[in-house]
């Protein structure tokens, strides 16, 4: 018996299986046809209940169309397939954000962090979070901690935009400049 650890994904035959049933969902989610990724997902789902994959990128599909509730339920149906699965583990967590869940969504993300200490999406979901709910002290060392892992240049000028209003170098509703015409 080998001491390599297992994947949790499974053989390297099980992975192609399960990658090539998600393909043709994937390319059309994409390309921004959520609709119709949702129904190939689906139909894959029903042939496939033991494919994380297709629970993950239903979770995307469903995510992108903000239906919270069933993103949270596809995340979570593939975390009771591979338990150890990231990808999955940070689609539970920013979903529970955008439910206002901030408590178990800072769970994910540090539940991520453990097994990936210096993973991009768990420390920009730890950021955000923190964030949202004002505790300015550990979204600073977050988002700090993000841009280290040199993010693509939109998602850095958020981050960026978010670290100057922690340290107010710009108020988030600045008080309007008079005009000529303001009466005071």
């Amino acid at each position: 018996m080998s001491d390599a650890p297992k994947d949790p994904h499974g053989s390297d035959e099980d992975q192609e299986r399960k990658w090539a049933a998600v393909e043709e969902g994937l390319e059309l989610l994409q390309e921004g046809e959520v609709e119709a990724a949702l129904a190939e997902l689906t139909r894959v789902a029903e042939a496939d209940a033991d494919n994380e994959y297709v629970f993950f990128f239903l979770g995307n599909a469903y995510f992108e169309n903000e239906d919270f509730a069933r993103a949270l339920k596809c995340y979570v149906r593939a975390l009771e397939i591979v338990p150890q699965y990231a990808g999955a583990m940070i689609g539970a967590g920013q979903t529970l954000r955008m439910l206002g869940d901030h408590a178990r969504a800072m769970r994910m993300g540090k539940q991520v962090l453990r097994l990936r200490p210096d993973d991009p999406d768990a420390l920009y979901l730890l950021g955000i979070v923190h964030f949202q709910r004002g505790e300015k002290e550990e979204a600073y060392g977050f988002l700090q901690r993000f841009l280290h892992t040199n993010p693509e240049i939109e998602v850095a000028m958020e981050v960026e935009g978010m670290l100057q209003m922690i340290r107010g170098d710009v108020a988030i509703f600045p008080d309007p400049e008079p005009t000529d015409g303001d009466v005071n």
